[in-house]
């Protein structure tokens, strides 16, 4: 491709790429809420079409009735000039402002003088300063001065009639100018508001259940109880949705209860067969193949009690209050009977609302491995209104990045893991993603700063 191809190519997608980058800015801008969303469905048209009827009211009618009313008012004054100069020797000044006031309704002065105030800075939007402006010059087109601005109900205006004599009008406000418009205004927006207020009323009724959906949805990804007051509301769909929601939970929970049901009767029948053998080899007597069997027993037993405490989890646990302080304080005695040094560090509250012994393990199973294989491990607890985020680093050996993924795995086991010993069933870190995960979190792995691996538990509160 020659380079006028290849410049003729990116001239024509500019255009696109512009676009594009405008839009995406437009969607971070935007809030993601569906409540504001709604409100800004509702309100952005009824502001564009108000706008569009505010402006083309002022442009037609109003310009229109101020024109109509300043031209005249302009006639009248030019009537009285003409009455002015008609009569320039003999006129009754006297009678000129009697026909003006009870004719035109127009106060006027003829004062000596040709001296015009000096012209006042025009406002920024005065639309009879304009058009009076306008009128006069078209249609008297003499030296003039006005004042329209204030709050006097009197529009003031001055002209000279002749080299030495100026007219000095006062004119109502209201015969100038269309005065009355803002009743317009404030009945359209009035009634904007009452019907902004109703559908926010009505809106608010509409989310009011999804939001509800959407916390019974996460208490239970959370392990926790649903509330008792939660019931299908709201429209045709929402209630569909929070139908198939509480449907879906039941046979969640019907087929967890029959797992566990099961695991349960296993478990009883997998230890008596346990305790059978247990009792013959104590009968037997002692010697080393008997030792040998007694510690393969024991084995299994221990196997059997992770892969059920694995399969069954801490699902059925109620959340209650769990002392972070006490906890570490317990791991910390643990590590003191290991000769390995643990230090820890709260940011924030001490208590937490998790499910006590199911957290309990989870952080468990990750300080033994940690003091497993490092002399020094240190737990770093941040707590704030959304997250509780625990580091556990340690001194160890680490794990290596291509392998933190499958050690999560049930039975995976690493030849110098450091995670995992001979006696070990490959369990720990599982069970303990598997808490974090029940809880609506996660556990993840890292480098530490320390020089061995971190793992990092962060639970949504």
């Amino acid at each position: 491709m020659t380079t006028l191809e290849t410049l003729k190519r990116d001239l024509e997608q500019a255009p696109l790429a512009g676009w594009r980058r405008f839009a995406k800015w437009l969607r971070r801008q935007l809030p993601t809420g569906l409540y504001t969303r709604s409100l800004l469905i509702i309100i952005i048209p009824m502001v564009l079409l108000q706008s569009v009827v505010a402006f083309v009211f002022m442009e037609r009618h109003w310009q229109l009735v101020t024109q109509r009313l300043s031209m005249a008012v302009t006639r009248d004054i030019a009537a009285i000039i003409d009455l002015i100069d008609t009569f320039p020797d003999d006129r009754d000044d006297a009678e000129i402002i009697r026909i003006a006031r009870e004719r035109m309704d127009l106060n006027i002065a003829i004062e000596k003088g040709d001296d015009l105030p000096p012209p006042r800075p025009k406002p920024f939007f005065n639309i009879l300063d304009q058009i009076l402006s306008e009128q006069i010059t078209k249609q008297i087109k003499r030296p003039f001065w006005i004042d329209t601005l204030g709050d006097s109900n009197l529009v003031e205006i001055r002209i000279l009639v002749d080299n030495d004599k100026t007219l000095r009008v006062y004119a109502r406000r209201s015969h100038t100018y269309a005065s009355n418009t803002h009743i317009f205004l404030v009945w359209m927006v009035g009634t904007s508001l009452v019907l902004l207020t109703i559908s926010i009323l009505f809106l608010r009724g509409q989310i009011r259940p999804i939001l509800a959906l959407a916390s019974a949805a996460e208490s239970f990804g959370k392990g926790q109880k649903m509330p008792e007051d939660f019931a299908p509301r709201g429209a045709d769909e929402v209630r569909r949705a929070g139908l198939a929601f509480m449907l879906m939970r039941e046979r969640i929970e019907r087929q967890m209860e029959q797992r566990t049901a099961m695991l349960t009767g296993v478990s009883h029948d997998l230890r008596t067969i346990l305790t059978r053998f247990k009792l013959q080899l104590a009968l037997a007597g002692k010697n080393s193949d008997l030792d040998a069997l007694n510690k393969d027993v024991e084995d299994m037993q221990s196997m059997l009690e992770g892969y059920l405490s694995f399969a069954r989890g801490e699902a059925e646990e109620d959340v209650g209050r769990l002392n972070l302080s006490d906890l570490f304080d317990k791991f910390e005695m643990e590590a003191e009977l290991h000769n390995k040094e643990l230090t820890s560090e709260i940011d924030g509250a001490d208590e937490v609302m998790v499910r006590p012994h199911a957290f309990s393990r989870l952080l468990g199973n990750i300080v033994s491995n940690a003091l497993r294989y490092a002399n020094k491990v240190h737990l770093d607890a941040r707590h704030n209104a959304k997250w509780l985020t625990i580091a556990v680093d340690d001194d160890g050996p680490g794990i290596p990045e291509r392998s933190r993924d499958d050690v999560f795995k049930p039975f995976f086991r690493l030849d110098e893991a450091r995670n995992l010993d001979s006696s070990g069933t490959g369990l720990g870190l599982a069970i303990a993603r598997d808490i974090a995960r029940s809880h609506g979190g996660n556990v993840t792995l890292s480098d530490s700063p320390l020089g061995g691996l971190r793992a990092t538990v962060r639970i949504p509160l």
